[in-house]
């Protein structure tokens, strides 16, 4: 039987539009339900022939998957929590960390006990020494070991005073308390070595630190003065400035002059705060320990 060429195209148009009908559905679905879909189209009987032709033959070749759009919903894998590492900061505080204060790890020398009554340094013939001139005993002796510790005790916070400029110190009777624990009351002495020299502002006199018969270490005291009738305390001022510089060389306070403690010790433990001058209106600033912000005359505090 021989059918028309318009029979024909009409009954492939019949047939399309079935084929269509079952994939709308799975535009806005994912991969996996589309591809479902499809399967299950391709298990469907094929549908009755009208017109008489045969049904067409079914392709060897499988569908092609279904695009994904921008709308088919993607499912990500929840990324791990990234690992915070600790920061130094909340580690260890700044305002708890400990003050980087010297302490000896080693003592190298030990004074043998048979030796500790002998004397490195005899005095001279006739007995006499001359400490204006004289160096005698100089390095001839170590101090023990417990001369030595005592020594180098790591100096007391709390003891360190502030300068209105921000220098630290330690006050002279720190000192001499130390000199005490170390050598005992009259085991050590400080000796003019010369004359008090007077210049217009400043005072200097040179001092000797002597040690059990032995000459330490010797340092320039200064202090200046305003007036005449406080020359008195300037010449007592050398005294307390000289004892301090000798001290350095036997370690006592030693972090005084180390930076790092400098630095730490103005970043946790002074304060600047604002003054003005009563009389000339003019401002500055001046370093307090912190929490003991005390301002005297002529000075006041600034908002």
């Amino acid at each position: 039987m021989h059918f028309p060429r318009r029979a024909v195209s009409a009954a492939a148009q019949r047939l399309a539009p079935r084929a269509r009908l079952s994939l709308p559905g799975t535009r806005f679905t994912s991969t996996s339900t589309s591809t479902d879909a499809a399967a299950a189209t391709s298990r469907l009987p094929p549908p009755a022939a009208t017109s008489g032709f045969p049904p067409p033959a079914a392709t060897s070749t499988p569908p092609p998957p279904a695009a994904s759009s921008k709308w088919t919903p993607q499912k990500f894998a929840k990324p791990a929590p990234a690992t915070r590492k600790p920061s130094f900061s909340s580690a260890a505080p700044a305002g708890n960390a400990p003050p980087p204060t010297y302490e000896p790890k080693t003592i190298a020398h030990r004074q043998p006990a048979a030796a500790a009554d002998d004397d490195a340094s005899p005095p001279p013939a006739d007995g006499t020494v001359d400490w204006a001139t004289s160096f005698h005993g100089v390095a001839a002796k170590p101090v023990t070991e417990d001369q030595f510790r005592a020594l180098m005790q790591p100096v007391d916070i709390k003891d360190i005073e502030v300068k209105p400029d921000g220098v630290i110190y330690l006050p002279e009777i720190k000192y001499r308390r130390r000199l005490n624990e170390a050598f005992g009351p009259m085991g050590w002495g400080l000796i003019p070595k010369g004359k008090p020299v007077v210049g217009d502002a400043m005072v200097t006199r040179e001092y000797a630190l002597i040690v059990d018969g032995r000459f330490v270490s010797q340092a320039q005291g200064e202090n200046p003065y305003f007036s005449a009738d406080q020359l008195p305390n300037a010449v007592e001022g050398c005294k307390s400035n000289a004892l301090m510089r000798c001290c350095k060389d036997l370690g006592i306070a030693s972090e005084l002059w180390d930076p790092h403690f400098v630095r730490w010790f103005k970043k946790s433990q002074m304060e600047e705060a604002w003054v003005e001058h009563a009389v000339t209106k003019k401002k500055r600033t001046l370093w307090f320990r912190k929490g003991l912000v005390e301002v005297a005359y002529p000075y006041k505090l600034v908002n």
